[in-house]
């Protein structure tokens, strides 16, 4: 039997609600499933045949994806967020959504990256986007950058962000960058409030790596939301494609042009 597992913060009372009255159901029918809360220290061993039932907006799903793809396990986004533009299952939907994941999988995989900051031993992960921005509020930093072999654009900006199709219409759109079809293998390049410079976005081929050094001033390196390092001057951190991609269970219910305009009629209202 494929292991259930129901992801969710602890200050998310209505998902671990509803993480109870789907295991109910789900036991109704014969099948078992657990419930963890993400910002517990220790997180559950999986397996590639496990599926994670992510409860809450698009950062529970963020974090649950993380998990996941660590044992390469599947994912299926459930949205109790406002936006929850990555999210394509109901809540009043989950018991037939986990039923049809386990019977009948849709599965698409989602490109993802692999971040080395110079100094750290273990790379990071990030499905969204990550972010080489100033370290103090009301100073700039400047960001050189290379893909591949070849310098690009050097920015004086608040930062600059590499976001791949899945993370196009978060911060990278926010930022001014383009929608990206996530079937597409393509990261984008994006400057961040961009000072006299160019604020074009620059997509480039996923399987080149691009490298970002803060050149004058102290810097961090955020992914998905979190900041996962420091920089000094002149460190570098390099950002690859993750030679194992996102598996994320769909339902199809959404495709992009119904999720965009849901997101900017009703989200961005």
């Amino acid at each position: 039997m494929t292991d259930i597992l129901f992801t969710a913060f602890n200050n998310r009372g209505d998902a671990l609600e509803l993480a109870r009255e789907a295991t109910r159901g789900l036991r109704s029918r014969g099948i078992e499933s657990t419930t963890h809360c993400l910002d517990e220290a220790e997180s559950p061993a999986l397996s590639p045949d496990s599926l994670v039932v992510s409860l809450g907006g698009d950062g529970t799903f963020l974090r649950s994806a993380r998990l996941a793809h660590l044992y390469d396990a599947r994912v299926l986004p459930v949205n109790l967020g406002r936006i929850g533009f990555l999210l394509d299952v109901p809540s009043d939907q989950i018991v037939a959504a986990v039923h049809d994941a386990l019977t009948h999988p849709r599965v698409v995989e989602r490109l993802a990256l692999s971040i080395a900051i110079e100094g750290h031993v273990d790379n990071e992960f990030a499905l969204n986007e990550i972010v080489l921005g100033r370290a103090r509020v009301g100073h700039m930093v400047r960001v050189r950058t290379f893909v591949g072999q070849d310098e690009y654009l050097t920015y004086s900006a608040d930062g600059v962000l590499v976001a791949t199709p899945t993370g196009s219409t978060g911060y990278n759109f926010s930022a001014g960058g383009p929608v990206v079809d996530t079937g597409l293998s393509v990261v984008v390049i994006t400057p961040i409030a961009p000072h006299f410079t160019i604020d074009r976005s620059i997509v480039v081929d996923s399987t080149k790596t691009i490298r970002l050094v803060a050149e004058d001033k102290p810097a961090v390196v955020v992914a998905d939301g979190d900041q996962i390092g420091a920089l000094e001057p002149g460190q570098i951190v390099s950002v690859s494609q993750s030679p194992t991609p996102v598996r994320v269970v769909s339902s199809g219910a959404f495709e992009l042009g119904v999720r965009l305009r849901q997101s900017l009629r009703e989200g961005h209202a």
